[in-house]
């Protein structure tokens, strides 16, 4: 890899789902909670509409950063805090954008820091991966 530094963008991109991407989700991961799919249930729990999975907007956020290094073995450690919902609307779908910045230099190793916002709102809290470097 390249010599980095704090504050580069390591990539960034803009995402759409539909409810059709969640239902491919679900059957892919297996989470068929019909608040990712059903908006009667979403408001009879009190839920602002379907949602996106936790998961896939996790999965989406890290393959920023996977694409752009070119080498998934070298993602070490990966941790977010699902902070909003995202809220996918039948009609309009929903947009995710990500940017990929390093956080920090270490030693052998960057700490990058996502931010994954739907709309005007951080979705992801402290969504940080560590990557090494070295060869």
């Amino acid at each position: 890899m390249t010599a980095f530094e704090k504050g580069d963008v390591i990539a960034q991109r803009s995402v759409h789902l539909t409810r059709d991407s969640l239902v491919k989700y679900a059957g892919a991961s297996g989470d068929f909670n019909p608040i990712h799919y059903r908006d009667d249930i979403a408001a009879e729990v009190g839920l602002p509409g379907v949602l996106a999975h936790g998961m896939l907007t996790m999965g989406i956020a890290v393959n920023t950063v996977a694409e752009a290094i070119g080498d998934t073995g070298r993602i070490t450690d990966y941790g977010v805090r699902f902070t909003r919902p995202v809220v996918v609307d039948a009609a309009e779908g929903a947009h995710l954008d990500i940017i990929a910045v390093v956080g920090a230099v270490l030693e052998g190793a960057v700490r990058i820091d996502l931010t994954v916002k739907h709309g005007e709102t951080t979705v992801l809290g402290k969504a940080q991966l560590t990557v090494r470097t070295d060869a």
